[in-house]
């Protein structure tokens, strides 16, 4: 199947020809879906803190973290491309179609509020130095000549550069944010270490590193002043070893032009061999779109620290249990303490029969699920957003249930059953989670191990008029994380503000 050639680049790509192989295969046998039994709900697989619980855990983060190592962990290395979708259609399409046309309403609301975006003094100054005025291109109706100005690499060049180098807040009439520098200052208010460190790490992409350096460079001396920390900023790209094969519709290998394979990124899961380096105790991980100005950062400052307060105290239990089973100290009333908290607490799954088991067998099985890397997962109330909501799972093989983040693309939608699982669904993930990913010995669990490789996902894609079927690895917060010890806690939808299109800035909430 494979030439010399093939076996040359798939060698230079940090591959092995075993991985394509089996890779070819799964195209041709797909992925299985999710087997959802339930949504999780307030109570059955979601926890709800009442104020003063909430305060408690608030109140005792300081003191909890003063001896441990932080990291914010944000895949930033999506370009911003689809955030301008509807701007391009309504730069091709306005001159042609009635005004009150539904499709142009997106971009005349851009137009009529545009000096109310953080980029705007940017854009007329780009266009003054190019012999034009803003104002007067409005008025004139040369929309695609604004356009143009910013979008394109002539101007500020927004449609190709990512998210986290956009201009997302106004601070004040002379100073605006992107949402890089969001994250520095977010970073600053719960992740500042004991010696006054702030980690944060940014995946980026190649093309764009040099780009993340400059800004990083020209702010974070303001940024250290302004909130009293040193930031240590860590920048990584998504491994070409994480790379998967493209095939034709005949799951043949696709190849280009000249005869070269195809390889393509393999989505968001690729990046937990990112994640898997990182060297810490404690790893927040968010959505580099997903932030707020100053005025409402207390929300999502107040509630991460109240995840991550909830996620270190089941973590200390955790490991004093562990501790015991090791130094053979769990004796029957610690082992009744250990199924109980590993059931109530843990959402860990007890088959049918366990009490029947020697108490040696009982033993081995609770070390083995308590013996995972955790994450505490912030849910929000679903509002009809897509993408990825909390369930339990039935792992078909041995009729196990856990606690699972699941996409839609998942999912059996043909299958009522499922259909009517999804319905009752009542919360939606934000990707606001906290992880703890070092056993109780202080040692770094191998993240890979803990993966679920049925939840990949094929799509059709299209290259040089031609289509062809790619791959993505099991999602970050999905399959890739399907074996770790999963908690849901519900967060405030306010902690949930994304930019998913450009008009996204001007809701209240990003003004």
């Amino acid at each position: 199947m494979f030439t010399e050639k093939d076996k040359a680049l798939i060698h230079h790509k940090g591959i092995q020809v075993q991985q394509i192989e089996s890779q070819i295969q799964q195209f041709k046998t797909g992925f299985p879906f999710i087997l959802l039994k339930n949504a999780a709900k307030l109570n059955e697989g979601i926890e709800y803190f009442t104020t003063q619980g909430s305060n408690k855990l608030y109140t005792d983060y300081d003191e909890l973290i003063e001896k441990l190592s932080l990291v914010k962990f944000v895949p930033a290395s999506g370009a911003a491309t689809r955030m301008f979708k509807d701007l391009f259609f309504f730069r091709d399409n306005f001159q042609t179609c009635p005004k009150d046309d539904a499709a142009l309403k997106f971009g005349y609301h851009f137009f009529k509020d545009i000096s109310q975006f953080a980029f705007y003094e940017d854009l007329k100054k780009i266009l003054k130095s190019k012999g034009s005025d803003l104002h007067d291109l409005i008025e004139n109706k040369e929309y695609g000549l604004v356009l143009d100005a910013l979008l394109s690499e002539n101007g500020l060049n927004y449609a190709n550069l990512p998210k986290a180098l956009l201009k997302f807040h106004r601070i004040s009439p002379k100073h605006s944010r992107t949402a890089l520098e969001e994250h520095l200052v977010e970073g600053a208010m719960y992740a500042k270490m004991s010696n006054g460190k702030v980690r944060l790490h940014f995946t980026v992409s190649s093309e764009h590193q040099k780009d993340f350096k400059k800004l990083i460079k020209d702010v974070v001396s303001k940024y250290q002043k302004e909130f009293e920390v040193v930031y240590d900023i860590e920048f990584s790209c998504q491994k070409s070893e994480t790379d998967t094969i493209a095939v034709d519709m005949d799951n043949n290998p696709f190849r280009e032009t000249d005869g070269s394979l195809v390889f393509r990124p393999a989505g968001h899961g690729a990046l937990l061999s990112n994640l898997n380096d990182i060297d810490a105790d404690i790893i927040y991980i968010k959505n580099i779109d997903n932030v707020v100005p100053d005025r409402l950062k207390d929300a999502t400052v107040l509630h991460k620290k109240i995840i991550a307060t909830y996620l270190i105290n089941l973590q200390t239990k955790t490991h004093h249990f562990l501790t015991l089973i090791k130094e053979n100290k769990c004796n029957e009333k610690n082992l009744k303490d250990l199924l109980l908290f590993a059931k109530d607490e843990l959402n860990i799954f007890i088959p049918k029969g366990f009490e029947e088991l020697p108490q040696n067998n009982q033993i081995d099985y609770l070390q083995k699920m308590l013996n995972r890397p955790m994450r505490v997962c912030g849910m929000v109330k679903n509002q009809g957003e897509p993408g990825g909501g909390p369930f339990w799972v039935e792992n078909p093989l041995d009729g196990s249930l856990s606690l699972q983040i699941v996409e839609t693309s998942q999912i059996d939608l043909q299958n009522e059953k499922q259909n009517r699982i999804i319905q009752q669904s009542t919360h939606f993930n934000p990707v606001d989670l906290v992880c703890a990913v070092k056993d109780f010995e202080g040692n770094k669990f191998n993240l890979m191990d803990f993966v679920d490789p049925n939840t990949g996902f094929i799509s059709i894609k299209s290259k040089d008029g031609k289509d062809l079927k790619a791959m993505e690895l099991p999602g970050l917060w999905n399959g890739a994380m399907a074996n770790w010890i999963t908690i849901f806690v519900e967060v405030p939808l306010i902690t949930f503000n994304p930019v998913k299109t450009i008009n996204d800035l001007l809701r209240s909430e990003h003004m």
